[in-house]
């Protein structure tokens, strides 16, 4: 029984107290074997859905997991996946017959019992083709969020004039956030800023190369912007900047009912 349910239960006069409590008590941090402890409440503290961050884990480790994190929860972001692992995942993931979302160039997976779109609304873009990987992983953590996402590639500086439109359908659209992805200068992030009303979440990528190479370059150019109104994420960091647009999307459509 989810959270939620328990609670109408409750309200309903289907469960004491005494029952609502007991339930409740089961969504803490669940322990697998010696060598995982998951946060089972996130979600429900949080809005934001167990993570887990496959690169050094062993296959059945990550296994055991997501069966743990489903059996209390509707879904569950794998992200870093081993390529030689990618797979597995997925065959394992639909033999339990959970629903399994992926991304365009990215080895980030959603899998899921059920998603619900009664969250905000976010925009994503990158500068290039390049970006599109971290992009859709943070496409992949608003959706787990249940925001609605609408998403534009390939639209950088180097061709401005192919970002007007986007910006003008997500006005129009009326999103709470956009997630702007960017590797090389990063000038993207700063020049979507100071064209919008709402918050943006610059998402520095590993693209480039040369002095600022890796993303450093993009990073700092973001932190270094004169644009008000941006906030940065680590390098590469796809799942951070989703978890942080989907809030601000989330909290911003509760706030319009």
């Amino acid at each position: 029984m989810e959270v939620n349910d328990v609670l109408e239960s409750l309200k309903n006069g289907k469960i004491g107290v005494a029952e609502a409590k007991k339930l409740l008590s089961l969504y803490s941090i669940e322990k697998i074997e010696d060598f995982a402890q998951i946060d089972i409440g996130r979600k429900y503290r949080k809005g934001i859905p167990e993570v887990i961050f496959a690169e050094r884990k062993q296959h059945d480790e990550v296994k055991k997991i997501i069966e743990k994190v489903l059996a209390r929860s509707d879904s569950v972001l794998v992200s870093r996946i081993p390529e030689q692992d990618h797979r597995k995942v997925i065959a394992f993931a639909k033999r339990r017959k959970f629903k399994v979302k992926e991304g365009k160039n990215t080895t980030t997976l959603l899998i899921y019992k059920s998603l619900k779109q009664t969250g905000g609304t976010v925009g994503i873009i990158t500068a290039g083709t390049s970006d599109i990987g971290v992009a859709e992983e943070a496409r992949l953590t608003c959706e787990a969020m249940s925001c609605t996402c609408i998403s534009s590639y390939d639209i950088g500086i180097a061709g401005m004039h192919r970002m007007f439109p986007v910006i003008k359908r997500f006005i129009q659209e009326d999103v709470d956030a956009i997630v702007v992805a960017a590797g090389m200068e990063g000038a993207l992030a700063s020049v979507v800023s100071s064209l919008v009303e709402v918050p943006v979440v610059g998402l520095p990528t590993s693209v480039g190369y040369g002095y600022g190479e890796k993303g450093v370059a993009a990073l700092a150019s973001m932190l270094q912007s004169c644009s008000l109104g941006l906030s940065v994420v680590n390098i590469d960091n796809g799942i951070g900047a989703g978890a942080v647009a989907a809030n601000i999307a989330n909290r911003a459509r509760a706030r319009r009912k």
